[in-house]
């Protein structure tokens, strides 16, 4: 199902590439035609040699506040699960794998899948209303885009643990204080220092940046593609779970969940 082309917003400000997320209806839900588009942009600007750096943004009452659990909540079976979502997951593998910096420009809500989106930047931007979190224990799941992987290397095992397995946020202050983002901002120019620094990095020479890019990413990244298998597998299996056909239907019913542990 193609994505409306007004839910992801593409425009170029000189060396730089702004994608938009724009589904304020939904808070940004990360539907699977959404990330389509989403990686399709970035992609495109990958590829153009008059790019030099990109912004990924959201909107100021939400950069994204998750997956589409509409997408998710009738799939049965963690075979089911990873057929009809490994291609999905796999596009926030495609953005960590971008040869040009990516800045995420965050405000609001980045929740479960966007929070993971965030991550799977090189940099973030977070206005002073944004909050972070992988609440998908909360739901019965837990994260299956790198939530797991990406948090525990960027704050630590003891509060990505503690994330993890309440459904823990993170203001904008905290995240700034455990490394998570780069810079906290009011929200009135959360996009503009985004931008700002895009277009500081695209003024340096492409090369070297791409270069250095890729030697913090070898840094930080050594054996994440086992961790997100284990992840991911982690994940599928989960929707062989009843507690996940109640997570998910209880948070469409808007409703607490009962859980039975089966």
């Amino acid at each position: 199902m193609p994505v409306a082309a007004a839910e992801v917003l593409v425009e170029v400000d000189g060396k730089i590439g702004i994608v938009t997320l724009n589904r304020p209806q939904a808070l940004n839900a990360l539907s699977i035609s959404v990330m389509d588009a989403v990686v399709e942009a970035l992609g495109g600007f990958d590829r153009d040699p008059s790019i030099h750096a990109m912004v990924l943004a959201g909107l100021p009452r939400a950069f994204a506040a998750g997956a589409d659990i509409g997408e998710m909540k009738n799939i049965t079976g963690g075979a089911a699960a990873e057929k009809q979502l490994a291609r999905h997951l796999s596009n926030w593998d495609k953005i960590g794998l971008l040869k040009k910096p990516v800045i995420a420009a965050v405000s609001g809500f980045a929740l479960g899948g966007g929070c993971e989106l965030a991550m799977a930047c090189d940099m973030i931007i977070a206005s002073e209303t944004a909050v972070f979190g992988q609440p998908e224990v909360l739901i019965g799941v837990i994260p299956g885009a790198g939530g797991t992987q990406r948090l525990t290397k960027a704050v630590g095992k003891q509060l990505s643990m503690e994330m993890s397995l309440t459904g823990r946020k993170l203001s904008a202050r905290e995240a700034f204080s455990f490394g998570l983002v780069n810079k906290v901002v009011p929200v009135e120019s959360f996009l503009s220092e985004a931008k700002k620094l895009a277009h500081t990095i695209a003024a340096q020479p492409p090369l070297a940046v791409q270069a250095a890019k890729a030697s913090v990413r070898e840094a930080v990244d050594s054996k994440l593609s086992e961790g997100l298998s284990f992840e991911r597998q982690s994940f599928f299996r989960l929707f062989d779970t009843q507690d996940q056909k109640e997570g998910m239907k209880a948070f469409s019913e808007k409703r607490k969940p009962v859980w039975t542990g089966k």
